[in-house]
């Protein structure tokens, strides 16, 4: 069994009270047992002499075989904590201790661990190459090599290994004339980076998907490698699984504070003094309160980023400070119906011009799909509840005309819609693109959200990315610079034409 100092339990069971606690958005409850959680640590250390012999107590029962630490549910100190234990977090989790598994400690906080209301699994599963900007055809390009490889990746020994149902069946643009300039420019910045595209007119449209309505179409894209769709949920199973099996800590929680010190970054009569963090508080899932000292902080909680960022006091101190993170949930509807007689595995998953999407689901004759609405239709986002309306008035009169196989449906004896559900976009309010890296104020505290449509199939370059941010200081594979949050500030928006 190994030695354990004196030191090692001042350190790590008794943790003093130094610095001063604020924080913002937090119930009065949880400040009240934030407050006594404090108290009680205080007490501890009135009395060095007192402390000292309960220590050495503690510490010669050990020695003799009468008493063991009991293992911490919640662990004291992580080099790295992830907030956010989804697709991204979890990827995160991973590419840090596949690089070094050994060498920290990471751990990743969600409170929801059967994703209920995660976007990960509530998503469609799509991955393609086919954007305007080169950053999200790079990422998109890794992540596909990655799943191809998955099995590779993130197996884990004596687990069978993961089958993400990968249907490479491509991605289908179309356009019209009004879009065809911005298609053609699209195509020639994926081709020039190695993306498997291909334009088509009408008439090889119709010829390759005969099946389909060409009316008002002037062009199609059409990624024929490395596009398609997966299982979201078996990929995240697959994360989590295999960051576990690597050494990853994962807490059932809720983060509702942290302790924020302020310090003169540089000695002199005219140094500022500016704050920083390196303990939170976790509220667990029966209501205790812990304390977690980390050296770096990555969130990556999806669309309620915004939310833990405020409690950092980002987007409501002073400064660098006063910019919120631009992301907040948007709820988008999935829905399913069944036509025996439609497209069969030919079929791509379709994008329409009016933003109306389409894929089979399996051979069965199932399909899923959906639009986002328009920018002064945006559902409530307080529930998961589905808008069947919306089917019938903004995407079942695109399918009937693009895919007129689709009109058997209208003579079924059953509804439409078999089955639907909704799900949230972590939505990037100010250009609907990711906002990633270091926050300009805390220099410990790193980024991972707003991606909007897109975080699923960019979640393996993601990881990766964030993975040499943080312990090699800079971008090796893909630079993500672009999507720092230095845009906001500058008020430079990157817009991706792509969001579907």
């Amino acid at each position: 069994m190994n030695k354990i100092s004196l030191n090692f339990l001042v350190k790590n069971r008794y943790l003093t009270d130094r610095f001063l606690f604020r924080t913002y958005a937090v119930s009065s409850e949880d400040i009240e047992k934030i407050r006594k959680f404090k108290e009680d640590r205080k007490k501890n250390f009135e009395d060095p002499l007192r402390t000292f012999n309960a220590i050495k107590d503690e510490f010669g029962r050990y020695k003799k075989g009468q008493f063991k630490l009991p293992p911490l549910k919640v662990p004291l100190y992580s080099e790295y904590v992830v907030i956010g234990g989804g697709i991204m977090g979890s990827s995160i989790a991973y590419s840090l201790k596949n690089r070094a598994p050994d060498s920290f400690e990471v751990m990743v906080i969600e409170r929801d661990p059967k994703y209920t209301r995660a976007s990960t699994t509530l998503s469609v599963g799509g991955i393609r190459q086919q954007y305007s900007l080169e950053e999200n055809i790079k990422l998109s390009m890794y992540s596909a090599e990655f799943l191809r490889n998955v099995k590779q990746h993130l197996s884990v020994l004596d687990d069978d290994p993961p089958d993400i149902q990968f249907q490479p069946q491509g991605y289908l643009f179309l356009a019209t004339e009004a879009g065809e300039e911005q298609m053609l420019k699209n195509h020639k910045l994926q081709k020039g980076l190695g993306a498997k595209v291909e334009l088509m007119k009408p008439n090889h449209l119709k010829k390759k998907f005969p099946w389909m309505n060409t009316d008002g179409i002037a062009l199609g894209s059409y990624g024929y490698e490395n596009e398609g769709w997966f299982d979201p949920w078996a990929l995240l199973s697959a994360f989590k699984r295999k960051a576990i099996s690597l050494g990853t800590t994962y807490v059932h929680g809720e983060v509702i504070g942290f302790e924020i010190e302020k310090y003169l970054p540089v000695k002199g009569e005219d140094s500022v003094p500016e704050l920083r963090s390196n303990f939170l508080y976790l509220k667990d899932e029966l209501g205790d309160i812990h304390c977690v000292e980390f050296g770096y902080l990555v969130i990556a909680g999806g669309a309620y980023s915004s939310d833990i960022a405020r409690l950092l006091h980002i987007g409501e101190g002073p400064g660098l400070l006063s910019v919120p993170i631009p992301v907040e949930p948007r709820k988008r509807y999935v829905y399913v119906f069944n036509c025996p007689t439609g497209p069969g595995i030919d079929m791509p998953l379709l994008i329409d011009p009016s933003g109306v999407y389409v894929r089979r689901e399996g051979l069965g004759g199932k399909y899923i799909c959906g639009r986002s609405p328009a920018p002064n239709e945006e559902p409530d986002t307080s529930n998961l509840e589905v808008d069947y309306n919306f089917f019938e008035s903004h995407v079942w009169p695109t399918l009937c005309q693009r895919i007129p196989l689709f009109e058997c449906i209208k003579h079924s004896d059953n509804s439409k819609v078999s089955s639907a559900w909704a799900g949230f976009y972590d939505y990037n309010t100010f250009d609907q693109n990711a906002i990633f890296g270091p926050h300009p104020y805390f220099n410990n505290v790193f980024l991972a959200t707003g991606f909007s449509d897109h975080g699923i199939q960019m979640a393996p370059a993601v990881g990766r990315a964030m993975m040499e941010l943080l312990i090699d200081k800079c971008y090796i594979t893909i630079d993500l610079s672009k999507f720092h949050l230095n845009r906001v500030y500058q008020e430079k928006p990157l817009y991706e034409q792509h969001i579907v």
